[in-house]
């Protein structure tokens, strides 16, 4: 299946616990002042890719135990979808930021974006506000935006936050 691509990090250590193997989607609609990857938003920027040509790069580095999904996720639900299967099939966990707030994408409750809810771990969700901007968050860039245990939500029916594990 086609996605459009910013871009793909195959080892990074900001976007979630661990090795993580990141891939940044082309498209976001928030436009927040101050974000951390502007070049994401351009709907027509980027390059377009297979799901299968990425999928093929999960796993090649035993170090990386985790696949991030970033710049704006929920515009293209179905192929990301695809990309977080195949890693939790490896035995990856997969993290998602969204510029959505889970209300809102409960609320709509697209089928799409549903599917790709139920394949997430953890969900960091809601916009980069750059006054609650703060460099001690864990995983986040602003106050607001939260780390949600999506299989804990998921089940329990209500939001419930992801506790990181004690070092």
């Amino acid at each position: 299946m086609e996605i459009r691509l910013a871009g793909l990090e195959p080892e990074s250590i900001v976007d979630g616990p661990g090795y993580r193997f990141t891939v940044f989607v082309q498209g976001c609609p928030h436009n927040c002042p101050g974000c951390h990857n502007p070049q994401t938003h351009d709907f027509s920027g980027g390059h377009l890719a297979d799901t299968d040509d990425v999928i093929a790069h999960l796993g090649k580095n035993p170090l990386v135990r985790g696949l991030t999904l970033s710049g704006e996720p929920m515009m293209q639900p179905e192929p990301l979808y695809l990309i977080a299967k195949a890693a939790k099939e490896k035995g990856m966990n997969v993290w998602c930021y969204t510029g959505f707030t889970l209300e809102e994408l409960l609320r709509e409750n697209r089928a799409d974006r549903m599917r790709l809810l139920s394949a997430v771990d953890v969900l960091v969700d809601g916009p980069f506000r750059s006054h609650e901007r703060s460099l001690d968050l864990l995983y986040r860039g602003s106050k607001n935006q939260r780390l949600i245990d999506m299989p804990a939500t998921l089940k329990g029916g209500t939001i419930r936050l992801y506790a990181p594990p004690e070092w």
